[in-house]
């Protein structure tokens, strides 16, 4: 049975750390890349309490998701491995940790990959940590690259 490997791609130089250790370790397997987009992407306040939607900032983020997924079919292109290798990608929208791990419980996913930012102290407290996320909740294994 072949292992379904999903690799969380957000553009950063850790997710595509992530991207190449899933193509080093898992050829001949099936690789998903999900890019998620957060709804509040096309967000914006007055400050004053009020805010409005940007349909089109939505939109844009859904686009480069898209990119993004092209830039590692080419990536993994590269590197030789799509004659064995099955490479799906996929752009979801929704808060990131809880729309990777409903992610990998609709699509049968045996491991998740993922980069970290590696903050600490007070900016992780603030910014909270979607790989510490997913890795606390995953049913699955959840491998951390940096």
């Amino acid at each position: 049975m072949a292992t379904h490997v999903l690799v969380a791609l957000d553009g950063s130089q850790q997710s595509w750390a992530a991207f190449d250790h899933a193509v080093s370790n898992y050829d001949g397997e099936t690789i998903t890349t999900l890019h998620v987009v957060d709804p509040m992407e096309g967000v914006y306040s007055d400050y004053g309490g009020g805010g409005y939607y940007d349909a089109q900032a939505h939109d844009r983020a859904v686009e480069r998701g898209e990119a993004l997924g092209e830039q590692a079919r080419t990536r993994a292109d590269d590197a030789g491995i799509l004659e064995a290798t099955t490479l799906e990608t996929a752009v979801e929208t929704g808060p990131p940790a809880r729309t990777i791990l409903k992610y990998v419980d609709e699509n049968d996913v045996d491991h998740v990959i993922m980069g970290s930012h590696g903050r600490s102290g007070v900016a992780r407290v603030l910014l909270g940590s979607v790989a510490e996320t997913v890795t606390r909740r995953s049913p699955v294994p959840v491998t951390i690259v940096r």
